[in-house]
């Protein structure tokens, strides 16, 4: 059984980490071609296994449990979806989403595996969780580790938006599985955030949203209108920007100095000497 900080907690997190190692070793030597096919049927078997999980347990045994899980409802379900169509795109903003992302979620569902906490290592859903989550941390992060891809300090403000496109997309997916019957319509109490609420987007439900909920202004944290205007209740989806915001540009910012810090410092540099240029200027034109 998986337990924080037991064995198997800590037998996947290596076994996580040998697997990215024997693919870069096995790899870095490889045709380009060899590198992009390895790396995409990786991805793609990770977007069968997605849907492959509803012939087994607890998928296969509970129908109304395997229709709300099967959408893409969560931050890593959205990057086991959408990572090979952006691992084949030329856009680079696309694999920097990948890599940034890909590294941050697949990581943090690793240190603390909430699906997988409580269930027996002979339970197949909790390999899969593994396997899935393993294969969203390696391909973005050996994708830039064999050359694949390049990372670029100053593509970084676009990350936080197209998270938040991300998220939205979430919201999107959780309102079609209401109105379709899927989950339950929200009841008749406009407090409730419990709403299946994975992602935190209706509001903060646990204390990891911390992180988020100290960043968000006052204005955010009550309803504006109506008849319960003034109480207290963070603002759907707004609550998290400022958070977006921060994290994932400090996030991407750290990533650039570890895996690119020659060309990072160097676009600093040019940065901080134009700036200059510029007062020397306005002060000589004076």
């Amino acid at each position: 059984m998986v337990k924080l900080f037991n064995f198997w907690y800590l037998f996947f997190i290596v076994l996580g980490a040998g697997i990215i190692v024997g693919l870069y070793y096995m790899l870095r030597n490889k045709k380009y071609i060899t590198k992009k096919i390895v790396l995409f049927s990786l991805l793609f078997f990770n977007l069968a296994l997605h849907f492959l999980k509803l012939t087994f347990p607890p998928y296969s045994e509970n129908p109304s449990h395997a229709m709300r899980e099967i959408w893409f409802i969560n931050l890593c379900a959205t990057s086991v979806l959408f990572f090979p169509f952006l691992f084949l795109s030329k856009n680079k903003t696309a694999k920097d989403y990948m890599f940034y992302i890909g590294v941050v979620s697949g990581f943090l569902a690793l240190l603390y595996p909430t699906e997988a906490l409580g269930k027996s290592v002979l339970t197949l859903d909790l390999w899969r969780f593994y396997i899935c989550h393993i294969i969203i941390i390696a391909v973005p992060l050996l994708t830039v580790m064999l050359g694949l891809h390049r990372l670029d300090v100053k593509r970084i403000y676009k990350v936080p938006f197209c998270l938040m496109a991300v998220l939205l997309f979430i919201i999107c997916n959780q309102v079609l599985q209401s109105e379709l019957g899927i989950i339950a319509l929200r009841d008749g109490d406009i407090f409730n955030i419990n709403w299946h609420n994975p992602s935190l987007i209706w509001g903060p439900t646990d204390d990891v949203a911390v992180l988020f909920s100290w960043l968000t202004p006052d204005f955010m944290k009550v309803i504006p209108f109506g008849e319960f205007a003034g109480q207290e209740k963070f603002w759907p989806f707004f609550w998290m920007v400022p958070g977006v915001f921060f994290y994932f540009l400090l996030e991407p910012l750290i990533l650039c100095l570890i895996f690119d810090f020659k060309n990072t410092v160097s676009t600093f540099k040019n940065g901080y000497h134009y700036v200059i240029n510029l007062f020397k200027k306005k002060k000589d034109a004076e």
